[in-house]
């Protein structure tokens, strides 16, 4: 890739006159040495995945195997139906279906890791729910899908998607930013300002630690990926409405590793702190062990 920073795809979009979706394309067209119609159809499969996970999640059972999962997507989803919410219908539309995708993940559905399958929630549920809203077309949809991969291949080579690694902030973290800077692209923004949703996004989740109970990408994760689309959306107006991160986007990456590094292990995704040590965690815990060893024996 051309590109190796945020600021870097803001300079080549300028200077080409392209979109951050189109200078991503014609990136990894290069890269891969795959056609554009290959690359173009590759993520148009990915697309049609998100869309059939947000439907299972919010028509069908998606218990766990664990059973500590399952359901909340339609609850969310009845709840909007049944009048008005606090938070407003977008936001509710894009926090249900947010969820409908990481319970399908949870109950061993299909997904696609976005970037990771701990966040794999966030993007479908802001991009579905948006699409819906604006009556944008699948071809608009996947677009913004390399819009997003753009700003995830930023991160991930200069801090991290992974939660053993940077912690929560790694996985839905990024899965925000890459969901506020797409939609302000899709919404006609600048390259620039959506390099400042991401900033704006990322800021928000710095030092968010990877805490899952019993091990399990479930409590809190899903939850987290409900409310991380609602995140990436309000950072997205914010951006189109014209603020700006004060701490440049790249220097915000930057930290976010820092931040990571600097956890304790307790809190990178190896249930040892956080929530999955409060006395119900543990007992959520302790509960699960005994059944495995009894379905074993």
């Amino acid at each position: 890739m051309q590109f190796r920073s945020l600021k870097d795809i803001i300079r080549l979009c300028e200077e080409r006159s392209l979109t951050i979706a189109e200078l991503m394309v014609q990136e990894q067209v290069k890269e891969t040495g795959v056609s554009r119609e290959e690359v173009v159809q590759q993520m148009t499969d990915y697309y049609h995945i998100m869309k059939e996970a947000v439907h299972k999640g919010i028509t069908e059972d998606t218990v766990s195997r664990s059973g500590l999962t399952g359901g909340d997507a339609r609850r969310v989803y009845n709840y909007l139906n049944n009048g008005e919410t606090a938070s407003g219908s977008d936001a509710t539309r894009a926090m249900s279906y947010a969820l409908a995708v990481s319970e399908v993940n949870a109950s061993m559905g299909r997904i696609i890791a976005t970037p990771t399958a701990g966040s794999c929630g966030i993007i479908p549920g802001v991009f579905v729910s948006t699409q819906e809203r604006f009556g944008w077309s699948d071809e608009q949809m996947v677009m913004g899908l390399f819009a997003a991969g753009a700003i995830g291949y930023v991160i991930a080579n200069n801090s991290s998607i992974s939660g053993a690694e940077g912690g929560c902030q790694a996985e839905v973290g990024s899965a925000i930013g890459m969901a506020a800077g797409a939609v302000v692209e899709l919404r006609q923004g600048t390259p620039e300002q959506a390099m400042h949703a991401v900033g704006l996004a990322l800021k928000n989740t710095l030092g968010l630690i990877c805490d899952p109970v019993a091990g399990l990408v479930e409590i809190p994760c899903i939850v987290r990926n409900g409310l991380g689309a609602v995140n990436a959306l309000a950072a997205a107006d914010m951006a189109l409405a014209g603020v700006r991160s004060a701490i440049p986007s790249d220097e915000v990456v930057d930290v976010m590793l820092q931040v990571g590094r600097s956890m304790p292990s307790e809190h990178r995704e190896t249930a040892r702190g956080g929530l999955a040590q409060t006395p119900t965690g543990r007992k959520i815990t302790e509960e699960l062990r005994r059944r495995r060893q009894n379905n074993g024996n």
